[in-house]
């Protein structure tokens, strides 16, 4: 089931025909063809198929919405050629545009080493390092714990030095991945005891992988876990190992490569946001409106309830983790609600949901209303319904919209769900985990702000506090997180690590701010990150960036007149503002005309340079309380 990829819908009978039109139209893509081609890649795509998506990629010049581009470096241990191609044609599912550029076979030292090797040179974004414990020195059995330690330590030295060596030259991190361990024991079943074991010495690699990826070293991609899943005995195949060294059979390609491109999504901010729920025979058995509260299938007792129940479990472990529930029910609206209500075995109650939308509108309709509430787009929804009709009219209408495929026992809806890897994470912040409270606010403040006489009056009613302090050990996850996942409110789109963020905190030349929002519904978290670069006269404002779900809140303002604040302080004189437009920043080409600067000319990179004179500037009066803890902080610190 998961090696064959089933949550997505097999391949139409009109594929070939289907790929022959995005060929075609490749060399002129226009938004028909950006909808095609994601309708294209929502399927089960064999390693042919991915190889001929790859190929119509690769005839895409420019940038295409809603895609993000990435070049990414694959260099590692064995055969590599056969996996680029597929990892390009399965990026497409997740939103990305991938150029692939591939190191020597063997040769992942050297490629990582020389300055002057192509994938040093090539620009990368990114690299993903593909790994196999046969050429990683854990491929014999060591005699004693100290030899096995020892040789644990020299793969993770290698490791570490192929990382270091890329990372010279990336905008972004390097991908790792785990090492699969041997199907065949040496010593049964105390293998994972004795430490000098294939078995026990890579999965003390793994951890210390593991614990380089918590402390932000790296980003994983868990290979180990993927083959665990599937089967070792599926996923190792000796004869194309001792063939052509490739770590893993060909039938698990499609699987592996769709892993990589959702990783590599979730660090572009491409995984979704919102998991949407059907009601009727997908939280429970039964219709409500027919069985009535005593006839759905719910409730431990029997396989079918429990299998309900199961769902339910899923969907609340991720909302602790910071997805955002809603609801999409044809149904009548006080029928609907009831079990959330009134049955004894529900876990899910209304308090979990976000948004509850039950009518008899066509679902793909009531989707757009959730996302619009939600204030996010439909392309971080993912949407949970047991009747295929429904699936099929939500994935025409909304191609964008995450449409897990689900077989007829219920018992394995939890299962296909978490296997689509639709919400996978490369990080996981304190505030990550608040994320479905702050949506739900969100829509709380959509419902008072559509009730509301006049803008002026809803603002000042949601008694804001905006507070500024530097960027800190503690926050910087966050804002490295929002440096790369933010895209609509991004005057620049620059990409940042966290170690880069890191020492934008420690240059004195530099002044890196974080931006909360508190208001009666709860905390917004951080919501926008400010760095400028300190000239004598002009403080350049190199990122400047802001969470979509404060828009209209005038944060902007506040961010601002801190700005302001500070340069004058300092001795500046002027604001010097960037915009590179991207395919999506366009909601912000006006920001700093609104905010009073001027165009002052054209930057080499197609963008736009804007002055304010601080002595023109006049603090704005604000609906909301500004703590400006930067100030205060630097303060005390002088």
């Amino acid at each position: 089931m998961l090696s064959d990829l089933a949550w997505l819908p097999p391949a139409p009978a009109s594929i070939r025909d289907d790929f022959k039109a995005l060929k075609a139209a490749a060399t002129t893509p226009d938004a028909a063809f950006s909808d095609a081609l994601t309708r294209v890649s929502l399927h089960r795509l064999d390693e042919g198929q991915l190889a001929k998506l790859a190929g119509i990629v690769g005839r895409v010049a420019g940038d295409l919405s809603p895609f993000s581009r990435v070049k990414l470096g694959l260099l590692g241990d064995g055969t590599l050629s056969l996996l680029a191609s597929a990892i390009v044609g399965s990026g497409v599912r997740h939103g990305l545009l991938i150029d692939v550029v591939e190191g020597g076979y063997g040769s992942a030292v050297q490629d990582a080493a020389d300055p002057s090797s192509a994938l040093r040179a090539a620009g990368l974004d990114m690299a993903l390092l593909a790994l196999d414990h046969r050429l990683a020195g854990l491929d014999r059995a060591m005699p004693t714990a100290a030899d096995a330690a020892a040789q644990v330590d020299a793969a993770f030295g290698r490791i570490r030095m192929i990382v270091d060596g890329m990372r010279a030259d990336l905008k972004g991190p390097v991908l790792v991945q785990t090492l699969s361990t041997p199907v065949e024991p040496l010593f049964g079943s105390f293998d994972r005891v004795e430490p000098g074991s294939v078995f026990a010495m890579v999965e003390a690699l793994n951890r210390r992988l593991a614990e380089w990826a918590r402390e932000g070293g790296i980003v994983l991609v868990d290979t180990a876990r993927l083959a665990a899943s599937v089967g070792h005995e599926r996923w190792d195949d000796p004869r194309h190992w001792h063939a052509s060294k490739l770590g893993f059979s060909p039938d698990m390609i499609p699987v592996y490569a769709d892993v990589v491109a959702r990783t590599i999504g979730a660090i572009r901010g491409k995984a979704k946001k919102a998991l949407v729920l059907d009601l009727d025979n997908t939280l429970w058995g039964g219709i409500i409106g027919d069985d009535g509260l005593d006839g759905i299938a719910l409730g431990q007792g029997n396989a079918t309830g429990e299998a309900f129940l199961a769902i339910q479990r899923l969907a609340l472990e991720l909302r602790a983790r910071g997805v955002v529930l809603a609801v999409c029910s044809k149904n009548e609206d006080d029928a609907a609600r009831l079990p959330f209500r009134e049955h004894p075995d529900m876990l899910l109650r209304e308090e979990h949901i976000a948004v509850f939308q039950a009518n008899w509108t066509d679902k793909a309709s009531n989707l757009k209303a959730i996302a619009e509430t939600l204030n996010i787009g439909v392309d971080a929804l993912v949407f949970l319904d047991d009747n295929p009709a429904e699936r099929a009219q939500v994935r025409r209408e909304l191609p964008l919209v995450g449409v897990p495929e689900l077989p007829a026992d219920p018992a394995l809806y939890p299962r296909m769900l978490a296997a689509a890897g639709y919400f996978d994470t490369v990080a996981l912040s304190e505030e990550d985990r608040l994320r479905a409270d702050q949506y739900q606010a969100n829509a709380q403040r959509a419902q008072m702000q559509a009730g509301a006489s006049d803008m002026d009056s809803y603002l000042a009613s949601l008694a804001m506090t905006c507070t500024i302090r530097p960027v800190d050990s503690i926050s910087r996850p966050r804002v490295a997180q929002l440096i790369n996942k933010s895209n609509q409110f991004n005057l620049t789109t620059r990409r940042y690590t966290e170690a880069e963020v890191a020492a934008a905190e420690a240059d004195p030349q530099r002044h890196a701010v974080q931006i909360r929002l508190v208001d009666r519904f709860g905390d917004n978290g951080i919501i926008s990150v400010l760095i400028a670069d300190k000239g004598d006269a002009d403080w350049t404002i190199d990122t400047w960036l802001m969470s979509c779900r404060v828009l209209g809140r005038r944060v902007q303002e506040a961010a601002l007149a801190h700005l302001v604040a500070a340069a004058g302080t300092e001795g500046a004189e002027r604001l010097i503002g960037h915009f590179v437009p991207s395919p999506k920043n366009r909601m912000v080409e006006d920001h700093y005309a609104k905010l009073g600067f001027t165009a002052d000319g054209d930057l080499p990179d197609g963008g736009t340079r804007w002055v304010l004179d601080l002595a023109d500037y006049t603090p704005p009066v604000l609906p909301m309380q500004v703590d400006d803890l930067f100030r205060t902080e630097e303060r005390q610190a002088a």
